[in-house]
């Protein structure tokens, strides 16, 4: 026991002394003081300007000579395209549309603009739908009608626990950002640890130190010290994240408001993803042990452990289908999948929730496969850990593996 916590310190100070693991903890909590801080800084320096911007038009229709005050648009009309384009062209005006006169059956009207541009500028498409809207149903309907059709639907939704109260927990959009970001840091975190462990035992046993830890210490003693020394490593970097997030989104709220100030993170959602993160780490640390103890060098450990971290993160590739279908039975699959189960789980339950029984069947099967990792890693470890040249073939480890 007492060589176990000797190698646990060991690898737990040379993690965390690392230049990038310092620099990866600290770079969620700082990136996002600066940007606070730009943001609040941005918005005590801008002022809303009061300058009017001139539109021409051109009225193909006819009737069309109402409200052309629209906020800071002014619309001014003009007989033809020639002199339009004369009066851009000299900066009389910044921009013109023409009417045209299928306009009440096709519903399209013909921009003309000197600047290159992927859309039309949302004030300006507002100004013209507003302008547009006014005139055609000036002296049809009331004012107020009129400022009821030109407003957006806004539509508030409010979630419901099954006793009818009202959920602490609510959805929106705004419940994909801390989901997101945190799980890509875990996702880094994971795949870092993961391969620091390959990293450590392939070195060794590269350079043949293996040997001489092996005449003083067991093999159990060796992969329990790295594996739980980089792991509360790594655990310490999750902890900072889970506790800052919090503050920052207090502090953002706070200075910024608006969208942040909705984004609630629950006490729940923080101890899940400390959960996954542990099993996470021990399922790709065993078998980067296992990697390690098969590959000649720790370049080819590298590459074979990538197939297996790249299922990691794996749900980003497909977050555009969670959104649209997040009810589909494939997430339900790859949630009780192991390796894809630490990110997917905590995107999950960030954005729309998880029903209890798949956290519970999830992390069931996570460590069942971490307590089999262990027993393969341990047979393949026994078998190979001093094995030099060339690695053994598929057919050959599962021969060892049934006759270790």
């Amino acid at each position: 026991m007492h060589k176990t916590l000797l190698i646990f310190r060991h690898e737990f100070l040379r993690t965390i002394r690392g230049m990038g693991f310092i620099i990866l903890t600290l770079a969620l909590p700082v990136l996002a003081l600066l940007g606070i801080g730009i943001t609040h800084i941005t918005a005590g320096i801008a002022k809303p300007t009061a300058e009017v911007t001139k539109i021409g038009y051109i009225d193909q229709v006819g009737g069309f000579d109402q409200f052309t005050g629209q906020g800071n648009i002014s619309l001014v009309i003009y007989a033809s395209t020639e002199s339009s384009t004369q009066a851009m062209t000299e900066g009389d005006i910044k921009e013109y549309f023409v009417i045209p006169p299928d306009y009440a059956t096709q519903g399209t009207v013909l921009r003309y603009t000197l600047e290159k541009q992927l859309f039309p500028p949302a004030a300006v498409t507002a100004a013209i739908k507003d302008f547009l809207s006014e005139n055609l149903l000036a002296g049809a309907v009331s004012e107020l009608t009129i400022k009821v059709i030109e407003a957006p639907l806004n539509v508030i939704t409010t979630r419901l626990k099954p006793g009818g109260a009202v959920s602490p927990d609510q959805g929106g959009l705004q419940n994909m950002v801390v989901p997101g970001v945190f799980g890509l840091l875990l996702a880094l975190s994971l795949i870092i640890s993961s391969q620091n462990v390959l990293q450590g035992l392939g070195e060794e046993k590269e350079n043949r130190l293996m040997e001489v830890l092996l005449s003083s210490i067991s093999t159990q003693q060796l992969i329990s010290g790295k594996v739980l020394g980089i792991g509360v490593a790594g655990l310490s970097q999750v902890l900072v994240w889970a506790v800052s997030i919090p503050l920052l989104l207090r502090l953002a709220s706070s200075s910024i408001g608006g969208f942040l100030a909705s984004i609630h993170v629950s006490a729940g959602f923080l101890i899940l993803s400390v959960v996954y993160f542990v099993l996470g780490y021990l399922l790709f640390a065993v078998l980067a042990s296992a990697v390690a103890a098969i590959s000649s060098t720790v370049r080819e450990g590298a590459g074979i452990a990538s197939i297996f971290t790249l299922f990691a993160v794996a749900p980003f590739w497909f977050l555009s289908l969670l959104m649209t279908f997040p009810n589909s039975p494939v997430w339900v699959v790859f949630s009780i999948f192991p390796f894809s189960a630490p990110i997917l789980v905590i995107l999950r339950l960030g954005m729309f929730g998880v029903p209890a029984w798949q956290i519970a069947v999830s992390i069931a099967v996570m460590v069942l496969s971490i307590v089999a990792g262990l027993f393969i890693a341990g047979r393949l470890l026994r078998t190979y850990l001093l094995m030099y040249g060339k690695r053994p073939g598929l057919g050959v480890i599962m021969r060892n593996l049934k006759s270790g």
